[in-house]
């Protein structure tokens, strides 16, 4: 059964466009609207019954896109495709603005070959244009030391200089201590040289 097709439709639609303040079909309040059909022709000022009519013709909604107009401006379309490309969109635009950000966390006593092995990861992240959060966490009482995880940010930081940029200074919350670090415009990350073998004796 075609879900366009079924009456409670358009009760269902009202219902979940009120998060995001759009009035569709049987709660628009206006008497008369500017009407813009399905393919984008202005179609005039039509009483909104008659509006809601040419809807249902097509199996569509009634969607008041400029309530602020005189009289409210009305298209007809798809509202569930409609919601989607808008979230769409507005996601696209934050992801575009913030650049993304990743996070890394670590340990306040690791190793030297992970720590080489979370920064290269850290490197990558910076590469692709995203920010990163490296996030130090302490276990057990190693929140006693909170200076153990503000040397290993420093290490870190150090090992990152060539391609990245703190935003700030490091914060400690709760068991982490963490600081976010931006790409440096300009700088692209050189791979350390692999050291040459030593001769045989």
């Amino acid at each position: 059964m075609d879900r366009r097709a079924c009456p409670a439709r358009r009760w269902r639609c009202a219902i979940s466009s009120k998060d995001d303040e759009v009035r569709i079909n049987t709660a628009i309040r206006a008497r008369e609207v500017r009407l813009i059909g399905a393919d984008g022709k202005q179609l005039g000022v039509v009483p909104v019954q008659e509006a809601q009519q040419l809807a249902d013709q097509h199996n569509l909604d009634l969607v008041e896109v400029a309530a602020a107009a005189n009289p409210p401006v009305c298209k007809i379309m798809d509202f569930h495709k409609y919601r989607y490309e808008q979230r769409k969109k507005s996601h696209d635009s934050r992801k575009k603005t913030t650049g993304g950000i990743k996070e890394v966390k670590i340990r306040s006593r690791t190793e030297a070959h992970d720590i080489a092995f979370k920064t290269d990861h850290i490197r990558k992240f910076l590469e692709k244009g995203f920010r990163v959060k490296i996030s130090v966490f302490f276990k057990g009482r190693e929140i006693t030391r909170p200076d153990l995880g503000r040397n290993m940010l420093d290490r870190v930081l150090a090992s990152i200089t060539d391609v990245a940029a703190p935003e700030g200074e490091p914060r400690l919350e709760g068991r982490h201590m963490s600081v976010t670090v931006v790409p440096q415009k300009g700088k692209a990350h050189v791979p350390s040289p692999e050291p040459r073998p030593q001769a045989e004796q």
